[in-house]
């Protein structure tokens, strides 16, 4: 897959149909709502990260499904990825314009969630 969806508009006037099987659309939903894409999302939110910042902040996220995760968010241009030329490499994650803008519906549905749920018994 070449460039990000949001670089493949459908021609003008025209929109993508999402409930056709081959909709690139249907793609970015599926990362944005798989099991660690929404998480990831909620996590760079507020600023970019590195790797581990990340990792140790999804608890129960794996090294692999993080990075498998990241790789396809990034392709889909909902993240941006910046590698530093140290030694280990420093790899840095932060939400593209797009990922603000989905990312936004989100974080109110975790924060209207969690007003609603009942209080915590500890």
């Amino acid at each position: 897959m070449t460039g990000s969806v949001q670089d493949r508009q459908p021609e003008a006037g025209k929109r993508y149909d999402v409930f056709h099987t081959d909709c690139p659309a249907r793609d970015v939903v599926d990362h944005v709502t798989s099991r660690w894409g929404v998480w990831v999302l909620i996590s760079l939110r507020s600023n970019s990260l590195r790797f581990y910042e990340l990792r140790d902040g999804i608890q129960g996220i794996s090294e692999k499904m993080l990075a498998q995760t990241l790789r396809a968010l990034v392709q889909d241009g909902l993240v941006w990825r910046e590698v530093e030329p140290t030694t280990p490499p420093q790899v840095t994650y932060g939400l593209t314009d797009f990922g603000q803008d989905i990312g936004e519906p989100l974080t109110d549905l975790f924060d209207r969630i969690t007003q609603r749920l009942p209080p915590r018994s500890e």
